[in-house]
């Protein structure tokens, strides 16, 4: 079983998508397990305090870096030592490395992953002596580092053995071995005068296969 961890201000925007696929699958075949961390429960003081102006001058807060050092203590997670290759503790951030489908393979052979999600102006830098990976989806900014997360998990997910109703729908998903899908259609095949192409109403296989391959695309085109 794969082991997420979270570390969040905010728990509960991970609640809903943990109630649908493809997570409640995965959950209930005991595939993956997932513990939502409230950075708030590991406050400096009785005022909830977890973030605090920058030295030198700027704008807004950041996250202090005891409170994230707390919580990973919490997860039984010594961020003093060198963590197993089995164990990943991710941090978002909008200038880590980019995810890709690659990443996922990786991360979904480790036993457990643990992601902190930042929030406000990000994180004290001090964190990112930390963790092992800094991630991010891609070249924009968001609020915090909850739907990043969310991104990476289902991601990994969907890739875990007998979490999808069907297996064989990961050998051509877009982005495997770095192709994107070729164009795909459904009824009607005649849409306002939108039609679907005559090779994949014609029955013939070998066509259709040809058609495929001729539309498929690498990722970087």
């Amino acid at each position: 079983m794969l082991k997420f961890n979270v570390i969040t201000l905010f728990p509960q925007l991970f609640t809903e998508h943990l109630n649908n696929l493809p997570f409640k699958r995965a959950i209930e075949k005991e595939k993956i397990s997932v513990g939502l961390c409230n950075l708030r429960d590991f406050a400096l003081d009785s005022y909830g305090t977890v973030d605090d102006k920058p030295y030198g001058g700027g704008t807004g807060m950041i996250l202090m870096v005891e409170p994230i050092y707390n919580a990973l203590k919490s997860l039984e997670i010594d961020p003093e030592t060198t963590l197993a290759p089995t164990k990943r503790i991710v941090l978002l951030s909008p200038k880590g490395k980019k995810f890709t489908e690659q990443m996922a393979k990786e991360l979904m052979q480790s036993q457990e992953v643990t992601f902190i999600c930042g929030r406000y102006e990000g994180v004290d830098a001090r964190v990112e002596d930390y963790v092992t990976d800094i991630v991010s989806i891609g070249d924009y900014v968001l609020s915090g580092g909850e739907l990043p997360a969310l991104v990476i998990m289902e991601s990994i997910t969907r890739l875990i053995p007998g979490v999808l109703e069907k297996d064989s729908a990961l050998t051509n998903e877009s982005h495997n071995e770095n192709q994107l899908e070729y164009p795909q259609y459904t009824r009607p095949d005649d849409f306002k005068g939108k039609k679907v192409p005559q090779v994949l109403l014609s029955g013939n296989h070998k066509e259709i296969e040809k058609y495929k391959k001729e539309n498929t695309k690498t990722a970087n085109d």
